[in-house]
């Protein structure tokens, strides 16, 4: 079906998006965005109205888009535009949010970051999402997407969160930051990470805790590092000190 609509024509595409009987739309739109050619694409603009169309068959296309394996330039565009200055249903909007960092992060993946207006544009708009979030899970779901980006130059604006956030918004900073490979995770990022853990400035979470320990002994771990994490696990619970020890345990393995 797909190799079918790859050669289809813009107009045709919308037909059968058109014509289509409800319950077999969500596959169409599936089937057009894996086919991301620039006929089914501009069909798939035209057809989706983000004021109209129900929310499953919204969050169908932009669940499609973030779990495409290559994704085009061409289709972060199409989920950008369709987020642009909407009044969006909540659940929408954190579905888009989430989408579009993981579609800049796997461009990113392919050495396509190139395509430097539209990927700044995704970064762009899941940073205002987040300066303009005025409650928490708004917050939460624009780090949730900076993880899925896994863009360098975010990793400030992650440990600020990860220090100085309530519960909810510090565990997401953290659990974005695992997801940076060794060489992004600097002396600056372990800092952090050290105060976090041994709880320095104020008290965390113990998933929170976690996470920092596992970026700091999964990251080229200092000797100093693996015995404070050790002689720290003496006054933690014994699941969360047991953890940690495996941990150290396959590190050492």
């Amino acid at each position: 079906f797909i190799q079918m609509l790859r050669s289809a024509k813009k107009r045709d595409v919308l037909q059968l998006l058109r014509r289509a009987p409800e319950e077999a739309r969500p596959f169409l739109v599936e089937a057009a965005v894996a086919t991301q050619s620039v006929a089914s694409l501009a069909a798939l603009s035209d057809f989706l109205d983000f004021s109209q169309e129900p929310k499953s068959l919204l969050e169908k296309f932009l669940y499609t888009a973030a779990f495409s394996p290559r994704p085009s330039g061409e289709l972060l565009q199409l989920v950008l535009d369709k987020l642009d200055g909407k009044q969006l249903a909540p659940e929408i909007w954190e579905t888009g949010i989430v989408a579009v960092g993981s579609l800049v992060g796997k461009l990113c993946q392919q050495k396509l970051c190139g395509l430097q207006q539209v990927v700044e544009r995704g970064v762009e708009t899941i940073l205002r999402g987040l300066r303009g979030a005025e409650e928490e899970p708004r917050v939460v779901i624009s780090l949730l997407a900076l993880g899925n980006a896994r863009l360098p130059e975010t990793i400030p604006t992650l440990l600020e969160h990860a220090e100085d956030g309530p519960t909810a918004v510090t565990t997401a900073a953290t659990s974005a930051l695992q997801r940076f490979p060794a060489p992004h995770i600097s002396s600056k990022v372990k800092q952090v990470m050290r105060r976090i853990f041994h709880q320095k400035r104020k008290s965390y979470d113990k998933t929170c805790r976690l996470a920092a320990a596992e970026i700091l002994l999964d990251n080229h771990p200092l000797p100093m590092d693996v015995i404070n994490i050790l002689l720290a696990t003496t006054e933690m619970e014994t699941e969360v000190a047991t953890f940690l020890l495996l941990k150290v345990q396959n590190s050492l393995r």
